[in-house]
């Protein structure tokens, strides 16, 4: 991705938030100078990788897949003193943007349509790979749900759908922009995700632009 390209979704995604109502904590809205100027007091942010997550996954078409995320609290596995023992994060994905088919080994998560309309696509795993046939089982909101494998079903604002480790799914946004919220176990970006399409967890950058705001994956560079 184009770090302009980048700056661009940061300042789309922002508003949306503000039309959404949701307030941001004061270091999403730090510049580059202003981390190296308080790198002594954000060891926790850094550690437990909080704010922004701009990514089309490798796949450079960020109109349809990718997604702005901000991490807004998070532990490190292992670490029990560091940060929280659990993840919140917002997703905000514009209209007909998705995210890649993926599972996780570890975390469980809630998946909460915050505004907007999520869709989401399910399918259990069979020995690391993508069971198409078998019916999926989940809780929606504390009721057990069944899907059909890869049935494509709609998630309407204030619901949520929880989702188990080893759980493949895909969700996105259908005609409108929409506000995704995600509360989980501990996070762990860089080892926890395994997907079923060619893609990649974070963006290799062009810098075409001076970054706006540094991404979580940033902070040590």
């Amino acid at each position: 991705m184009k770090r302009s390209e980048i700056n661009n979704a940061l300042k789309y995604a922002e508003t949306m938030l503000d039309t959404a109502r949701f307030r941001l904590p004061e270091f999403a809205f730090w510049d580059p100078e202003q981390w190296e100027t308080r790198r002594g007091e954000t060891g926790t942010i850094r550690q437990t990788m909080l704010g922004w997550d701009i990514t089309d996954f490798g796949m450079g078409d960020f109109s349809s897949v990718g997604a702005v995320l901000f991490t807004l609290r998070n532990g490190v596995v292992g670490c029990p003193g560091t940060g929280t023992p659990y993840a919140e994060k917002l997703i905000c994905l514009r209209k007909n943007q998705r995210l890649p088919l993926h599972y996780h080994a570890v975390k469980t998560e809630d998946i909460i349509t915050r505004s907007g309309l999520m869709w989401m696509e399910l399918y259990n795993s069979k020995s690391g790979s993508v069971d198409r046939e078998t019916p999926v089982t989940v809780d929606r909101d504390g009721i057990k749900k069944t899907y059909a494998a890869g049935l494509r079903f709609e998630v309407p604002p204030g619901n949520s759908v929880t989702l188990r480790p080893g759980l493949y799914h895909l969700f996105g946004a259908g005609d409108e922009d929409t506000v995704v919220g995600e509360v989980s176990s501990v996070n762990d970006d860089k080892t926890d995700n395994y997907f079923a399409e060619a893609v990649s967890r974070f963006a290799d950058i062009d810098e075409d632009e001076k970054p706006l705001r540094l991404l979580c994956n940033e902070y040590f560079a």
